[in-house]
């Protein structure tokens, strides 16, 4: 299942992509982040498709540590080397960079100095069911529009 989300969570038509050896994912030439309200969470970013991004706090000022079989069920948001990141309404430009992605090649896309990814388990947009789960040796947080990690924990404060 979580193979099947990953697919579907896939962010580019493939048009002068690169393609990711184990993962279905394109890189895209482009990607727009934007800010939507998730019940419980507030204000977050999301991808272009409205689908929540995540940070994940091992990747703190060490790059993308995502790998293996991790980014299977955390898809990194990968943007073709070269172009830049859209900044929807409410985020703030200056806050996006990119990082190399071990995973494909290409780089992944950051904001306030953490790479982004989605969470295959979220199968619809406004949803952040990967929100405070452990997983793949740490936790994985919703970013709010200022960049700063939001550590509700959902399973233990409804």
């Amino acid at each position: 299942m979580a193979a099947a989300a990953a697919s579907l969570l896939g962010c580019g038509s493939g048009h002068g992509s690169a393609r990711d050896s184990v993962l279905p994912l394109a890189v895209a030439p482009h990607v727009t982040v934007g800010v939507r309200q998730v019940d419980g969470l507030g204000d977050v970013l999301v991808d272009g498709q409205g689908r929540t991004l995540y940070m994940f706090a091992p990747d703190a000022g060490r790059g993308v540590t995502c790998t293996g079989p991790c980014p299977g069920t955390w898809p990194p948001l990968v943007i073709a080397t070269a172009h830049a990141t859209r900044a929807g309404a409410g985020v703030i430009a200056a806050e996006f960079g990119t990082v190399a992605d071990p995973n494909t090649g290409a780089r992944v896309v950051t904001y306030a100095g953490y790479p982004l990814y989605r969470y295959a388990g979220d199968v619809t947009a406004r949803t952040a069911d990967g929100q405070a789960l452990f997983l793949n040796g740490g936790p994985w947080y919703v970013l709010d529009p200022d960049g700063q990690p939001v550590t509700i924990n959902p399973w233990t404060h409804p």
